[in-house]
């Protein structure tokens, strides 16, 4: 008879705490939501948080607050969301950091099982850019002569690891050369050593380079998205020139910590949608040479997974190691 009143006592409790986390989820959102950016502001990631903030804030009736979580290459940003309460009152931006980071430390969280997709939020191409000093005018050309000048030409990227480094070496692999890897602090570095030629290559964001490129600083030998940007819709693809199906860009996504409400993930998804189909927040995204994306939570969490064995597998086959 006991054994059948503690069993009645054990299922009535959890009835209980089943109920009142489905009000506590029916009832969301009832105070502000934290949007966590593992990085300093006026970065790729920030710039996205601060974009969606003040129409999902809209959307939800609450405030969204955008908090910088910084250092360790956006690692404690990631370990603080990924460990917060699963109530969705925690958000986090992901980058491609998130997808590169796996395969150069030895992280505190999984970044595969301790995380909720929601959606990709943006995507944009690299733009392939040369010193007008380099004597090549094409895609063609550049690796012609990377070919003759094996570890020659040296590339500007935003570190030892970064998303700039990974790409470039991508595309070297593909396109059978080596090149000189030379690391900065920063994209922004990366870009102007290439200006004032120190480095004679550098892949920059469409926003970052096409200035310098049309006030003639840069020479743009081609974009590492499949299809053309409309920022910019007479520089060809790396795929019509050199490497069919070449297809790489930066990236920003969101997701929440692990066993978040499913119905709380899919509201926000539906609201991110509708926010990123806006003709103010394309219009603002377009003009950078950013294409607002968009998809399905499992969705997502694929093409995540699929990012991260990618640039594992770059990571080795370069021999990449942090300094």
């Amino acid at each position: 008879m006991n054994i059948y009143r503690s069993l009645k006592t054990i299922l009535s409790a959890t009835f209980f705490l089943v109920s009142i986390s489905t009000i506590q989820a029916q009832q969301w959102p009832s105070k502000p939501i934290k949007l966590i950016v593992p990085f300093a502001p006026g970065g790729g990631a920030d710039f996205m948080a601060r974009l969606i903030s003040q129409p999902l804030s809209n959307a939800m009736g609450q405030p969204v607050i955008v908090e910088n979580k910084v250092g360790a290459s956006g690692i404690i940003g990631y370990d603080y969301a990924m460990k917060s309460a699963p109530d969705g009152y925690t958000l986090v931006v992901l980058s491609t950091t998130y997808a590169i980071i796996p395969g150069l430390y030895k992280l505190p969280y999984d970044p595969i099982k301790d995380m909720e997709p929601i959606s990709l939020l943006s995507k944009g191409p690299y733009l392939i850019a040369v010193h007008p000093s380099l004597p090549v005018k094409s895609l063609k050309d550049l690796i012609q002569l990377a070919k003759s000048k094996p570890e020659m030409i040296p590339y500007a990227s935003s570190g030892n690891g970064a998303n700039l480094h990974l790409v470039t070496e991508m595309f070297s692999s593909l396109a059978g050369i080596k090149m000189n890897h030379i690391p900065f602090k920063g994209t922004g570095p990366a870009i102007m050593s290439t200006v004032g030629d120190q480095t004679s290559l550098v892949f920059g964001s469409m926003y970052s380079t096409i200035p310098l490129v049309r006030a003639g600083r840069l020479r743009a030998l081609a974009i590492t998205s499949s299809q053309r940007n409309p920022v910019a819709p007479e520089i060809p693809t790396v795929s019509e020139l050199a490497i069919p199906n070449f297809d790489t860009f930066d990236w920003q996504g969101l997701v929440a910590p692990k066993g978040t409400p499913k119905n709380v993930i899919e509201r926000i998804n539906m609201e991110i949608t509708k926010i990123l189909k806006s003709k103010e927040v394309n219009d603002r995204l377009v003009t950078d040479g950013i294409i607002a994306s968009g998809n399905q939570p499992e969705e997502f969490g694929l093409f995540v997974a699929k990012e991260i064995d990618e640039f594992k597998k770059i990571i080795t086959q370069a021999g990449i190691k942090l300094d």
